[in-house]
């Protein structure tokens, strides 16, 4: 059995990435579900004084970062997807980021990717990352191998994650990411952060 999750709340930031109204449509086979895992751990998070960061992709019109080289950007532009300030870019409205939280926005699958994440996690002292969001085999896998790189102690949330593709949840989850990160599930978050 292994030691317990202990979660220092100042030097701990929980990323909920790319939960947008369109994705979660989209990509997460159990939406409504994983949707009310994350209000528990955003709001179990809080209360903790853990830094909540939402990460958010996102396009101007026209799509100027979307370039035809790139399948899966190309794809969300001849869908007309995800430009920012349309309800299908927004955050999904249960959980909804507070005045005072960071909403960082992406033009590519990592968080850190032509972000300002680096130079907020530095600025607040965060050298730990939980991260949540949609899809696994996306965001989450991007991050995580970026924010290893960068030496950030990763823990991810096997449940507070969704892939249209449920085997390869399985085995990122499983097989994967134990490689370089505590992989736990929100109850395990949720008991380490208090309830």
């Amino acid at each position: 059995m292994s030691d317990a999750l202990v979660v220092h709340p100042a030097h701990t930031a929980l990323l909920v990435m790319d939960v947008q109204n369109d994705v979660v449509g989209n990509h997460a086979t159990d939406s409504g579900p994983l949707v009310a895992r994350l209000e528990h751990l955003v709001a179990a998070a809080r209360r903790r004084g853990v830094h909540v960061i939402f990460v958010v992709v996102g396009f101007r019109p026209g799509y100027p970062e979307a370039s035809p080289r790139n399948q899966a950007f190309a794809a969300i532009k001849q869908a007309r997807r995800l430009v920012l300030g349309t309800p299908g870019a927004a955050i999904h409205p249960s959980l909804a980021p507070r005045d005072d939280e960071v909403v960082v926005v992406k033009r590519r699958v990592s968080a850190f990717a032509g972000t300002d994440l680096e130079v907020v996690l530095r600025a607040a002292g965060i050298d730990s990352l939980i991260l949540t969001g949609i899809a696994t085999s996306g965001v989450v896998l991007s991050t995580l191998r970026q924010a290893a790189d960068q030496d950030y102690r990763c823990v991810v949330v096997s449940d507070g994650c969704a892939d249209r593709d449920a085997e390869v949840h399985r085995i990122l989850v499983e097989r994967l990411f134990p490689r370089q990160a505590r992989v736990v599930d929100t109850a395990e978050l949720l008991a380490a952060l208090g309830g």
